[in-house]
């Protein structure tokens, strides 16, 4: 029968409770599988907000009406659900719902630089470039419709002849009767006389501010703030000659010209240049009284 010394029993109980230590190593260990399990449960959750993001969708209810086809020769509203993506527009939402859902849905675009001015529409009851309005700060549903006050062709496309007939009107290029001694010589015009025009040259066409304007709703004559603007932007040029700015004032101050404005700044607030319209049209019915008053 084998004996156990108590020397021995002491040692190996000594043994085992060393065994029991964790040693340094083993917490690095620890340490980093801890980090990195950390690590795995962040990327986890930043790709499952992602997922959420890309899941994320648009609601549109887009104005629909096409004369020309049986069926659809009634107004109504269409509903298309676009997935969102950051930095959308309404044009953005649009194309897409056109390229993927209908391909009958009709409406204007060029540029998508709001420079063109193609795309104007009423967006959530307000004139608006669908190519610059951002979807992120629009409530939802957004509702897309043709602009106010235009016979509507085909859903969100309207007649434009009546805006492009107003504006040609007021004669809207440069004329001058007097010219460089040089050839080669260029027009000059002062820094300030430059500055002085330079909002209303922003004009992109867009007839977003006549849509708006309650006194064009209700004159079909009335030149409209575009078209005077367009006006103001050439009698304030210092370049044109002075027969010229009194044939154009002359133009403005007829009857359904700027006198029919009533200064409620509808058109200033709806346009996408920022173009003070409202002021343009008091400046040039005070240079239209003071050119009555010249011959007096």
């Amino acid at each position: 029968m084998s004996t156990q010394t108590p020397t021995q029993t002491e040692e190996s109980s000594e043994t085992d409770a060393e065994a029991d230590v964790p040693s340094k190593g083993d917490e690095r260990r620890d340490e980093k599988r801890r980090r990195a399990a950390e690590e795995r449960a962040r990327r986890q959750a930043e790709e499952a907000e992602k997922a959420a993001a890309d899941e994320e969708t648009v609601e549109l209810k887009v104005f629909r009406y096409d004369p020309e086809v049986e069926g659809k020769q009634e107004p109504r509203f269409d509903t298309f659900h676009v997935p969102f993506t950051k930095g959308m527009t309404v044009l953005d939402a649009l194309m897409y719902s056109r390229d993927t859902y209908d391909s009958s849905l009709t409406f204007r675009h060029s540029c998508r630089q709001a420079v063109c001015g193609s795309d104007a529409m009423f967006v959530n009851g307000g004139q608006k470039l669908a190519c610059k309005t951002q979807i992120a700060e629009l409530e939802q549903p957004i509702r897309v419709e043709p602009l106010p006050h235009a016979e509507v062709r085909k859903d969100l496309v309207v007649d434009m002849e009546h805006f492009y007939d107003q504006m040609e009107a007021v004669e809207p290029y440069f004329q001058t009767n007097e010219y460089p001694d040089g050839e080669l010589e260029e027009q000059r015009q002062t820094r300030e006389n430059r500055e002085k025009i330079k909002m209303s040259t922003r004009c992109i066409w867009c007839s977003a501010c006549m849509s708006s304007c309650n006194i064009a709703a209700g004159d079909n004559e009335y030149l409209g703030p575009a078209a005077i603007n367009k006006a103001y932007r050439f009698a304030m040029d210092e370049r044109e000659g002075e027969d010229i700015k009194q044939k154009r004032l002359e133009i403005i101050e007829q009857e359904h010209g700027v006198w029919r404005c009533q200064t409620q700044f509808s058109c200033t607030e709806v346009c996408p240049k920022d173009i003070p319209l409202t002021e343009h049209i008091q400046e040039l019915k005070r240079e239209a009284v003071k050119n009555n008053l010249k011959f007096w």
